[in-house]
């Protein structure tokens, strides 16, 4: 789409592909003033000015010291690096979450923070006709989810407090932690032990096991699962089901760059 072409879009379009244009020229150049950097986008001084300092808010420009040149920030990188991390990590993973799905014939996911919900990024379905209904790109609750406990359980205490000061926690059942207080010393446990569970507090009659996947950092990026209606789930296999997913996750967790997998 021509530059000439923006003024025909409405307000909102106009405005996304008016700072795409701008983030595109400043990209060309390691440092760039407002008068050269107007004429490349065809906008007014006034014009690019206002997106240049929002985005300057945001984290995604800077400026040197007082003068007029503006260069990005390292933030647009940090945003493609996440992308790419999660192309690699459902790629790898769907191998070991194929493996898991043949040895349970049960639900597999892949999970990731974001914000202060979990979104599931892969998934392999039951082989049974009963089964959990989900999909990819979904966003449940930290609090009542295996993964999302996994996921709060490796981070420093505070963190997840501050990741969970702004949540409403809604009891889907009567099992559901009521608040933060009642689940933080859950997730003591969930470190201690190795993985999490959900029993029954996202749905009635579904149980949930999850563990941890660990970056090259020794970071928890993601949690991996098996869901089972409380119909096929017996304590008695609940070990072997754990052994199951840490097998996976320390395979997954070796394979993007973690050699030491605590489980």
């Amino acid at each position: 789409m021509a530059i000439a072409d923006l003024d025909r879009q409405p307000d909102s379009v106009s405005s996304v592909l008016k700072v795409f244009g701008i983030l595109q020229a400043l990209g060309e150049e390691r440092e760039i003033g407002i008068t050269e950097l107007s004429q490349r986008v065809m906008m007014s001084k006034s014009t690019v000015y206002r997106f240049l300092q929002t985005m300057k808010s945001l984290g995604y420009v800077s400026q040197e010291g007082e003068s007029e040149k503006y260069s990005l920030t390292l933030k647009l990188f940090e945003l493609g690096a996440k992308a790419l991390q999660n192309v690699d990590l459902i790629r790898i993973a769907d191998i070991q979450m194929r493996v898991l799905s043949n040895l349970t014939r049960e639900t597999i996911h892949l999970g990731s923070l974001d914000e202060d919900s979990i979104v599931y990024i892969h998934k392999i379905d039951s082989m049974y006709n009963l089964r959990m209904y989900s999909r990819v790109g979904r966003r449940n609750p930290l609090y009542s989810t295996a993964i999302g406990k996994v996921l709060l359980a490796w981070r420093d205490r505070d963190e997840a407090r501050e990741i969970l000061s702004g949540v409403v926690f809604n009891r889907s059942t009567r099992r559901t932690a009521p608040d933060s207080a009642a689940l933080l010393p859950e997730l003591d446990l969930v470190r201690e032990q190795g993985y999490g569970e959900d029993n029954e507090e996202q749905e009635e009659g579904l149980r949930c096991i999850a563990v941890p996947i660990f970056d090259r950092f020794g970071v928890v990026i993601a949690g991996l699962s098996i869901s089972f209606p409380t119909i096929r789930f017996s304590e008695e296999n609940k070990s072997g089901y754990v052994k199951m997913l840490h097998d996976a996750a320390r395979n997954i967790s070796r394979q993007i760059g973690y050699q030491h997998y605590p489980f």
